[in-house]
C-alpha cells in the first residue's frame, strides 16, 4: 500500500490541505488546495459554517488534484487560546532497569498536573529524565536506578475550540487524526540539528498570530502564541492611508518595508483612499513608519514572552523566522535589532511534484504536517519504518520516541 500523507492548515488568512506521498528521497506532493480562509480570526472559528466552507472548499481542490478521497488527515492549530505548563512525575523503577512501561508511567505521572476541565491536553513533551538524582539524561532505557524522573512540557487549548475546529474538519467528511500546534509543525521543515541542540526559538509569523516555539537540546522546552500578525499590520495601514482592507493588503506585499531607514524620502506610491476619485501619492517612507512600528510590537512581545520563560540565555543559535508574514522585506533586519540575537528566514524544502507554490516561508506550517503525519505512519507501521531505514530513511527508534513523546 502507497505511504500517503495529509495534512489541513487551518490559519487566518487561508486554508492549505495537501496530499502527498512518503518516498525514500522526500515527500511528493500530490494534491494541493488553497483557500482563502473565512470565520477564522486570530487562529480561532468565529463562524463555524464559514470557516466549515472555507475547508471544504480546500479539501475538495486537494482531492481533485491529487484524485484521491481525503478521509483523515492531520490539523494544525494556533491562537491565543493554547497555553503551556512544565510539569514532573516520579516513579520508582519496577523492575532491577529501566523500561518503556517505566517511562510510560512517568510521564503519566507528569500529566497527573491539574488541568482545567473546560481545557484539552494537544501534547505532551518529554524534556529529560532524572534517574536516582543524576540529570540530563535523554534516553534511560535499559539503564540501572531506583527512582525516575521526568520533566515535562504541557501544551493545552480550549477544548470549546479545539471541538469547533474538529467539526469544521469533520463537516467535509474528514476525521481529524492529531491536532499539531503551527511552530512545532514549522520546525519540523526548518529547524535543523544544530539549531535544535544548540538552543533557537521558531518564530511562525501567520496573518492573525505569531507562534514561537524554544528548543533546547534537541526537545520544546517552551511553547507560547501572540495573538498578534499580518493582519493587524494591513489594518494600521488601512487605518493611517484611510484605505480598504484589500487596497492596503496589496500595498503592503508590493510596496511595504519594515525598516523605514532603508527607505527613500522621494519614493511614493499611488493608492486611492477613501472620499478620493482619483489616485493621490502617498509617501513609501510614511507607508515604511507605519509597518515599522507594529513589527516592533511584535518582536518586543516576543522578546518579552522569551524572557518570561526564562530560557533567554539559552538561545546562541537565535531565531528562524518563518511564516506568511515573514516574508515582509525587512523583517530579518528588525527582529534581529529588536531581539538582539542572530535570525535567519527559512522554507520548505526537498519537496518534489506540484511544489512549485510551497516553496515560500508561508506553507512551513502546511509541510510540516506532513513530516508529523510521515512519523505517525512509520510508528503505526514498524515494518515500513524498519525498510526506510534500511534504505537511508529516519531510524525507526527514533521516530517512535520522537513521536510519542510529542503525543498526548
Amino acid at each position: 500500500m502507497e505511504d500517503i500523507v495529509v495534512g489541513i492548515d487551518v490559519g487566518t488568512t487561508k486554508v492549505c490541505t495537501l496530499v502527498a506521498r512518503v518516498e525514500e528521497e522526500a515527500l511528493r506532493i500530490l494534491g494541493v488546495g488553497i483557500e482563502p480562509s473565512e470565520g477564522i480570526k486570530k487562529g480561532v472559528i468565529v463562524d463555524l459554517v464559514a470557516a466549515s466552507q472555507a475547508i471544504a472548499k480546500s479539501i475538495e481542490r486537494a482531492e481533485q488534484t491529487s484524485g484521491m478521497e481525503i478521509t483523515s488527515a492531520l490539523v494544525s492549530l494556533a491562537g491565543a487560546h493554547v497555553a503551556s505548563v512544565n510539569s514532573r512525575g516520579v516513579v520508582g523503577i519496577s523492575r532491577d532497569s529501566v523500561d518503556e512501561v517505566d517511562i510510560d508511567r512517568a510521564i503519566d505521572a507528569a500529566r497527573a498536573v491539574a488541568i482545567p476541565h473546560d481545557r484539552e491536553i494537544i501534547h505532551i513533551i518529554q524534556r529529560g529524565f532524572t534517574l536516582d538524582g543524576q540529570d540530563g539524561i535523554k534516553q534511560p532505557i535499559g539503564m540501572h536506578g531506583y527512582r525516575l524522573e521526568v520533566e515535562a512540557h504541557i501544551i493545552t487549548a480550549s477544548a470549546s475550540t479545539v471541538e469547533n475546529l474538529r467539526q469544521a474538519v469533520a463537516a467535509s467528511g474528514v476525521e481529524v487524526a492529531q491536532f499539531v500546534l503551527n511552530p512545532l509543525a514549522s520546525a519540523e521543515v526548518v529547524l535543523n540539528e544544530t539549531e535544535r541542540q544548540m538552543g533557537s526559538i521558531v518564530c511562525d509569523m501567520g496573518g492573525g498570530t505569531t507562534d514561537l516555539a524554544i528548543y533546547v537540546d534537541g526537545d520544546v522546552w517552551h511553547t507560547m502564541v501572540l495573538p498578534v500578525g499580518g493582519n493587524h499590520i494591513t489594518q494600521d495601514i488601512a487605518q493611517g492611508m484611510r484605505l480598504p482592507i484589500t487596497q492596503a493588503e496589496e500595498i503592503k506585499k508590493q510596496h511595504g518595508h519594515s525598516v523605514k531607514s532603508e527607505i527613500g524620502l522621494d519614493e511614493t506610491v499611488s493608492v486611492r483612499p477613501f472620499g478620493e476619485d482619483q489616485p493621490i501619492m502617498i509617501s513609501r517612507h510614511d507607508l515604511a513608519h507605519i509597518i515599522e512600528a507594529r513589527v516592533d510590537e511584535i518582536f518586543t512581545l516576543a522578546l518579552q514572552e522569551i524572557k518570561r520563560s526564562g530560557y533567554d540565555g539559552l538561545l546562541p543559535a537565535g531565531m528562524v523566522l518563518t511564516g506568511g508574514s515573514s516574508l515582509l522585506p525587512g523583517m530579518r533586519t528588525q527582529a534581529s535589532r529588536v531581539l538582539g540575537m542572530p535570525v535567519r528566514t527559512a522554507q520548505p524544502e526537498n519537496l518534489i511534484g506540484l511544489a512549485d507554490k510551497l516553496n515560500s516561508p508561508a506553507y512551513s506550517t502546511s509541510v510540516g504536517l506532513l513530516y508529523w503525519a510521515t512519523a505517525m505512519h512509520e510508528m503505526l507501521n514498524p515494518a515500513e519504518g524498519s525498510r526506510r531505514r534500511r534504505k537511508g530513511g529516519r531510524d525507526w527508534t527514533t521516530v517512535r520516541t520522537w513521536f510519542k513523546r510529542l503525543l498526548p
